[in-house]
């Protein structure tokens, strides 16, 4: 399992960004994530576009939810069976903007990887780099005015408020779903999409800054300049759309 990690995530991220560092003027390592993150975002761009196009299909389909809601509000099993019906009618993936974010996991995991181990020039791992990659010269471990060794409080903060504003955006200016009062209990679809609206808008930035606080600036930096670029990919879809 370890090998497979190590072939398949640690190792292609090691070379890439070993590759960019040697490449880029004055071998910015800050420079070099911002680029990786780049590419990672253009590789995801399919994805994340469907997933962007899916969640705001899932806003139309509200008003046919709730139909759905009141019709077989004393039947589960019905209310099931016909709310998947209409997502396959659409073509809607009910999960599909989760899918980004679980690519990325293994990608900050093996940034994790290579930071934590150390990166310096006497560290370079020459062994498992590719043919085509050299081992850069010289590693410039300062971005602006952060050390990327060590962490950042407003890194993190910004990867944080980045992914808050993402999040929000994405889901728009939605209503929250009304609180049941007294003995009335809601459906388990209402309860379940109250409670990940609140996990999406407001847990998932608290935890998205926390990790990138406890692990380093590298991946700080990583991890806010993903957001924003995700900020950029959802208002430039959202022009389109609305210019069609």
């Amino acid at each position: 399992m370890i090998s497979f990690w190590n072939i398949a995530v640690y190792q292609p991220l090691y070379n890439l960004l070993m590759l960019l560092v040697d490449v880029l003027p004055g071998h910015s390592v800050g420079a070099a994530i911002m680029v990786l993150t780049l590419i990672v975002r253009l590789v995801l761009y399919p994805l994340t576009a469907k997933s962007i196009l899916a969640q705001r299909e899932m806003k139309k389909l509200e008003p046919e939810l709730k139909k759905l809601r009141e019709q077989h509000k004393e039947d589960k099993k019905k209310l099931a069976e016909h709310t998947m019906a209409l997502y396959q009618e659409k073509g809607v993936t009910p999960f599909s903007g989760c899918l980004p974010m679980l690519v990325q996991i293994p990608i900050v995991i093996g940034l994790y990887w290579v930071f934590s181990r150390g990166l310096k020039l006497e560290t370079i791992d020459t062994a498992i780099l590719y043919r085509f990659v050299q081992a850069p010269l010289s590693l410039d471990m300062h971005f602006l005015f952060f050390d990327l060794a060590g962490k950042s409080i407003f890194l993190a903060l910004t990867a944080g408020v980045a992914q808050y504003f993402q999040t929000s955006i994405s889901l728009g200016k939605q209503a929250p779903l009304p609180v049941k009062s007294g003995k009335e209990q809601g459906s388990f679809q209402e309860d379940f999409a109250r409670s990940m609206q609140v996990q999406m808008r407001y847990v998932l930035p608290v935890m998205i800054g926390f990790i990138a606080f406890t692990t380093s600036a590298a991946v700080a930096l990583y991890w806010a300049t993903s957001n924003i670029l995700s900020i950029i990919q959802e208002l430039l879809l959202k022009r389109d759309n609305q210019t069609k």
